[in-house]
């Protein structure tokens, strides 16, 4: 069978690597990079160390406002779809590659399969919560990462060609986290520094909620490792607001780098659904800079707390952490993800099925 999977994100790379290296052993597959993120330290940098195979197109979408980018995407990718005529097409999470992929698969009859199924913020002024409702609601396989989010597409009235798989990010960090060092460039000493990432709009263009996360930053007691996404280092530049010295900006990291980053830190601050779970997983607490998560279960064990952008919530988080033998039991799977979704895509097309 032929499988086209598009990419666009950092995120959707790591969710890709394990799933093309499995999908890879049985069938083709076509990879379709959109240029969402395009830049060395937000692209290149994680297929080399994912070892995924250069991608089949590269569209140089780039960036831009939403409508703009999502219709290149879909013009381009519904090129790409007439030309390949794939079995299947693959999307990841919730970007606008995301939806661009599903839409251009959906009025081209081609069936797709949505890689993290089911999550929700009951947020819509989140481009993410308008992304990944439409690519379930046009979806014929939705893999979800947990038995909650195959519930939640249930009360949404989609229950054919649900499958609980986990979370292919598990995957990845079983594949990888053993090759993970803390970069020795940055002289950090294990347990004894903070780490954050900051990069969703509502919190990188609005300005008073980017300095009150900057104020509870720097109240933490910690020196702080903040790589910086390219909108983030632009809006802070913008606001005319600068990181104290406890602030340590770097240029964003590779995965592995990160990987290392987070399994040595002493708490993560972040507004990164990928890096919430990853944080549960090395257990190291979580502050969440923002006022839902769609990890639910990370909240309900205590190991993450929703702060938003208030620098007393932040600070007051800080001081109330889990104790380091806090059940910690195993949310999103066994790490075998992949196989489970390959076994499933290489089976009979499933009838697409609407409760009313």
């Amino acid at each position: 069978m032929k499988f086209l999977t598009v990419v666009g994100a950092r995120p959707q790379f790591v969710k890709a690597s394990p799933l093309s290296l499995e999908l890879r052993k049985h069938h083709h597959e076509v990879l379709v990079h959109t240029g969402q993120h395009y830049d060395h330290g937000m692209s290149a940098v994680f297929f080399a160390e994912l070892e995924i195979a250069e991608p089949d197109y590269n569209l140089g979408i780039g960036s831009g406002p939403h409508g703009a980018q999502t219709g290149a995407m879909l013009a381009a990718l519904e090129e790409v779809m007439l030309s390949e005529r794939p079995d299947t097409v693959i999307v990841y999470g919730d970007t606008n590659s995301t939806l661009a992929g599903a839409l251009a698969a959906a009025k081209l009859n081609l069936p797709v399969a949505h890689v993290e199924a089911g999550l929700r913020s009951f947020n819509r002024r989140m481009p993410e919560e308008i992304n990944r409702l439409v690519a379930d609601h046009v979806s014929t396989w939705l893999f979800a990462p947990s038995q909650s989010a195959a519930d939640q597409l249930a009360a949404e009235g989609i229950t054919g060609g649900v499958h609980v798989v986990g979370d292919i990010m598990m995957d990845a960090l079983r594949i990888h986290a053993r090759r993970a060092v803390l970069p020795p460039a940055l002289g950090l000493v294990s347990g004894r520094y903070a780490l954050a990432t900051v990069h969703r709009a509502e919190n990188t263009d609005d300005s008073e909620r980017l300095r009150g996360i900057l104020r509870g930053l720097r109240a933490l007691g910690l020196p702080v490792i903040l790589p910086l996404h390219p909108r983030t280092r632009k809006m802070l530049a913008e606001f005319g607001l600068t990181a104290d010295s406890s602030i340590r900006t770097v240029e964003p990291v590779g995965y592995l780098d990160m990987l290392a980053l987070e399994a040595s830190a002493a708490i993560i601050l972040t507004d990164s659904g990928g890096v919430q779970k990853e944080a549960y997983h090395f257990g190291v607490p979580c502050l969440t800079l923002r006022d839902e998560t769609e990890w639910t279960e990370t909240l309900e064990l205590g190991w993450n707390r929703l702060c938003g952008a208030d620098s007393d919530r932040i600070a007051a988080a800080a001081r109330q952490l889990p104790p380091q033998d806090a059940p910690r039991p195993a949310l999103y799977g066994d790490g075998h993800a992949a196989e489970k979704i390959v076994k499933a895509l290489g089976g009979v097309s499933p009838a697409l099925t609407r409760v009313t």
